[in-house]
């Protein structure tokens, strides 16, 4: 009785699958993103979850992938592991052009854009007991300068030489990754950390109640040069009172995360995405307090270093937007 129970049950199955055929032929894509705790994670989950509400329709499943960050993503969609991944605006610059982290290994010919999402802010944060006020204060102080391949290790990397700092100046120098600074921030391990993100940041929230962390402003002469020579950053203020125990704004300079894809990536599946994305624009800027103020007509041309991927400039043309 049971064999004829699961037998009948297998052909049911069979059965229903074989009737819709578009499910058997379902195209798999995964977004590569950064910490589970990172506004890119958020940003690949609400991609991913605007493309798999219709994905009876246009037959694409997408998953989101925690990874090490900007240089990791772009670098992992260049060895076809991944189809899509969230980058800062400069290291796409990089990439693109075979400089800094992508000097050994040539310019990635094959990077495409897709969009720029949000701003994204370089946040410094103390320990309040370190009683910092300026980044240069750290000297002599530990220092968590982000794990390899991060976007914030790339933007320290280029911050540290135009303050005429070095990682020597650290007492410590640490590589944690974001799901680990803040922990170890009001553990009293380290004294300050470095993180490249879109706010409000639950990163930055979560030391700033917990334990009063501080934002540091990141000016001078330095900083000025900085942004000058490099069309990919700009400054930037952080709102006072976005977060606790911090109520003046905070001056400091950023870049723009921007998604980004490989030509070898199917026209179609692309247009499918941004499709995804732009039709349903407004519940996508309701899924995270960082896309609050996106305009379209930014986000198809600001801090994009990187040829558009056709499909997305398909998209953008019916539109009017190019």
């Amino acid at each position: 009785m049971k064999k004829t129970t699961a037998l009948a049950a297998a052909l049911a199955l069979s059965s229903t699958f074989g009737a819709i055929p578009a499910h058997a032929q379902q195209k798999f894509i995964t977004i590569g993103t950064g910490g589970v705790t990172g506004v890119y994670y958020a940003a690949g989950g609400a991609i991913c979850r605007l493309i798999n509400k219709d994905r009876a329709q246009h037959g694409l499943r997408c998953s989101v992938e925690s990874t090490g960050g900007s240089v990791y993503n772009v670098n992992t969609i260049k060895g076809g592991e991944l189809d899509f991944g969230v980058a800062q605006s400069d290291v796409q610059f990089n990439a693109i052009k075979g400089l800094a982290q992508f000097a050994d290994g040539g310019p990635v010919a094959d990077l495409r854009a897709v969009f720029s999402i949000h701003p994204e802010p370089l946040t410094i944060l103390s320990r309040k007991e370190a009683r910092i006020t300026k980044f240069e204060d750290f000297k002599g102080k530990r220092f968590n300068v982000g794990n390899p391949g991060s976007g914030q290790r790339a933007t320290m990397d280029m911050l540290l030489p135009a303050l005429g700092m070095s990682t020597a100046d650290f007492s410590l120098v640490s590589e944690l990754k974001p799901d680990e600074h803040s922990a170890a921030l009001c553990d009293n391990k380290i004294d300050g950390f470095a993180y490249v993100v879109g706010h409000p940041a639950a990163n930055i929230q979560d030391p700033t109640t917990t334990c009063g962390a501080k934002l540091v402003s990141v000016t001078g002469a330095g900083v000025d040069k900085l942004v000058a020579d490099h069309p990919y950053f700009a400054h930037v203020s952080i709102p006072g009172g976005l977060y606790a125990n911090n109520p003046d704004p905070t001056k400091t300079f950023g870049v723009v995360a921007s998604f980004v894809s490989s030509s070898k990536v199917p026209a179609d599946t692309v247009y499918t995405l941004v499709k995804a994305v732009f039709e349903n624009f407004e519940d996508f800027k309701k899924l995270h307090p960082a896309f609050a103020n996106l305009e379209p007509k930014n986000m198809v041309k600001d801090g994009l270093s990187a040829p558009l991927h056709e499909g997305a400039v398909k998209y953008y043309k019916e539109k009017g937007w190019m």
